[in-house]
């Protein structure tokens, strides 16, 4: 613990005492003695997405990087290797070698979901600040710990929600802030829908790829190659579909555009057309309506909407609406709002002021734009909404306890058993 706290107190000296770090993009230069460490656990699509935006930051160092597939690990050496030119990245097959390091100030997250509370709780344990993936967690209860334990070890925690950090959808998240919308009324996500899959054949593991550890705290099930890698998220033992892939970025807007982020709705109800067979088991097609204790509503749409368009957010009050999309795309009820649009709001930039967020958090300790608590909240939403989805039944929840009102059934899936060893 006094080493952790020694090697803060010196990063938030030298941030107080230095001028402010110029990024790569800035053309600016950082001695070696000023850049923040890092190392990289979890690198396949996108992992390796957010390796190569931290690595064009003068101000950050990756040190390791670890990954469970031997391809995807040689990937990312191969990557870090060639952006500092020479061969010093190590590269390891398991996160606790990493984690062990003391010379690594900060972790990247981007596993898996399934392992993303575990690995961002033994990351603050060993005194890591995190940027992590989304969504915070498996489960409600899982992410009520990540938050406490970034709390208990002071950790700067930034969720991977990187469209708070672009800014068209920030843009439309104002207008319903700051009243131009009037009172808001409804709060629309639009996602994809589910894929489904046929049933796969057992296969052998693959030599390069330790599928022990990729499961890690999630049942066992036999190897085959669609289970893993990017399709996990359409299985619940690793993740909760559309609605926690998608939803974690669209129901965290909704949230920020409300000015509630530590609360959330208090019923819940929906419906949802499961794969009727094969190895994916989340909502294929599906519709959630969450409703605040003022009657507000958040609805969770899939694709078949008619002229929904790409997935975004509509934001829609007494006064107007106004709506944003992952094109890029703003539109409105009027020509007023629209003119509101400066010139830097009128495109879509994907990671790098998201990731520069956290660095300067890291330096300064201040608090993230997805903070633990924020993101932890956003994330509860979409859980509750599959939770909603599988029982088939309208659910009512009490934000402030993190419970559902007298049902002890779903309370029964605010955790998950976890596989020997592994526990929060």
């Amino acid at each position: 613990m006094d080493r952790r706290i020694s090697r803060r107190r010196v990063l938030c000296g030298a941030a107080l005492a230095l001028p402010y770090v110029i990024s790569s993009r800035a053309g600016g230069a950082v001695a070696p003695s000023r850049r923040l460490t890092m190392g990289a656990i979890g690198l396949g699509g996108q992992g390796m997405h957010n390796l190569k935006s931290f690595l064009t930051f003068d101000d950050v160092r990756v040190l390791a990087v670890c990954d469970v597939d031997a391809g995807h690990l040689k990937r990312a050496k191969d990557t870090v290797d060639a952006a500092y030119g020479n061969t010093d990245c190590a590269a390891y097959r398991d996160f606790r070698e990493v984690l062990a390091r003391r010379d690594l100030d900060t972790v990247l997250i981007a596993t898996p979901d399934h392992w993303h509370a575990i690995l961002a709780i033994e990351a603050a344990k060993a005194g890591k600040d995190i940027y992590c993936e989304k969504p915070i967690s498996l489960t409600i209860a899982e992410g009520r710990a990540v938050v406490e334990t970034m709390r208990r070890y002071n950790t700067v925690y930034q969720s991977g929600t990187q469209r708070r950090s672009i800014a068209c959808f920030r843009f439309a998240v104002d207008m319903a802030r700051n009243g131009v919308l009037g009172e808001l009324k409804t709060l629309h996500c639009y996602y994809h829908n589910g894929p489904t899959c046929p049933p796969q054949p057992v296969q052998p593991v693959p030599e390069e790829f330790d599928y022990d550890l990729w499961l890690g705290p999630a049942p066992w099930e036999p190897y085959t190659q669609r289970r893993c890698h990017g399709s996990f998220r359409w299985i619940y033992d690793y993740s909760g579909g559309q609605l926690t892939d998608l939803g974690a970025h669209f129901a965290d807007l909704a949230q920020w555009a409300r000015g509630d982020e530590h609360a959330g709705p208090v019923r819940y109800e929906g419906w949802a057309e499961f794969p009727k067979d094969g190895l994916f088991n989340t909502p294929v097609t599906f519709e959630v309506t969450a409703t605040y204790a003022d009657g507000v509503k958040m609805i969770m749409h899939d694709e078949t909407e008619p002229g929904r368009g790409p997935r975004g957010n509509k934001f829609v009050g007494t006064e107007g609406w106004v709506s944003v999309d992952d094109t890029g795309k703003v539109t409105a009820s009027s020509d007023a709002i629209l003119r509101k649009l400066n010139a830097a709001q009128r495109g879509y930039e994907f990671m790098e002021g998201h990731h520069r967020d956290f660095l300067d958090c890291v330096r300064t300790r201040a608090r993230t734009i997805a903070s633990p608590e924020a993101a932890h909240r956003s994330t509860t939403i979409c859980h509750i909404a599959n939770i909603c989805l599988r029982l088939g039944r309208k659910l009512e929840w009490d934000p402030a306890a993190e419970r559902f009102v007298n049902d002890p059934e779903a309370d029964r899936m605010l955790a998950r058993a976890m596989r020997s060893p592994w526990r929060l």
